[in-house]
């Protein structure tokens, strides 16, 4: 599904609440902007029997103490047959999720660092990670952007508006 798609996917499926569909309207572009930079249009992540993503928890080796949880997002299946962390519990699966609507889903997901993007086919050893942080503060200042007017901007009320 190309990236388009994706964003419409996504309004589509967001709640009628009069506000959802908007904010992903407002926000589109920047998924869009963001999942052009990684190589593919969806990637498999590890998902429970209930639909919950797994988490892996990284440590600084350093410092054990330093700890993040990740999101690990593999650019094909047999990178997560690879990994020596994934599918060793018959209670977990991977499953194809397009990437806008995981950079949707990692805004939601208030324990997450981060998500890895394992881009190159075969290769587990380097991916790109994209901080929730950034990711929130890009959406934030959009959706200011969008949804606030200038101070000094006047309203113009119409003389017949009663």
């Amino acid at each position: 599904m190309n990236l388009d798609r994706q964003i419409q996917a996504l309004i589509d499926n967001a709640p009628q609440d009069g506000h959802t569909t908007q904010a992903i309207q407002a926000i589109g572009p920047d998924l869009k902007l963001l999942a052009q930079q990684l190589r593919h249009s969806q990637y498999y992540i590890l998902q429970t029997l209930e639909r919950d993503w797994v988490l892996t928890t990284l440590s600084n080796r350093a410092n054990p103490g330093d700890q993040k949880q990740v999101i690990y997002a593999f650019s094909t299946l047999q990178d997560v047959t690879a990994d020596p962390n994934s599918l060793k519990d018959p209670q977990v699966l991977a499953l194809p999720i397009p990437v806008t609507h995981i950079l949707f889903q990692m805004l939601a997901m208030n324990g997450v660092y981060s998500t890895v993007f394992f881009d190159t086919p075969g290769n587990l050893s380097s991916g790109t990670e994209l901080r929730r942080e950034d990711l929130q503060n890009l959406i934030e200042a959009r959706l200011q952007q969008n949804y606030k007017a200038p101070r000094n901007t006047k309203i113009h009320l119409p003389p017949d508006i009663a």
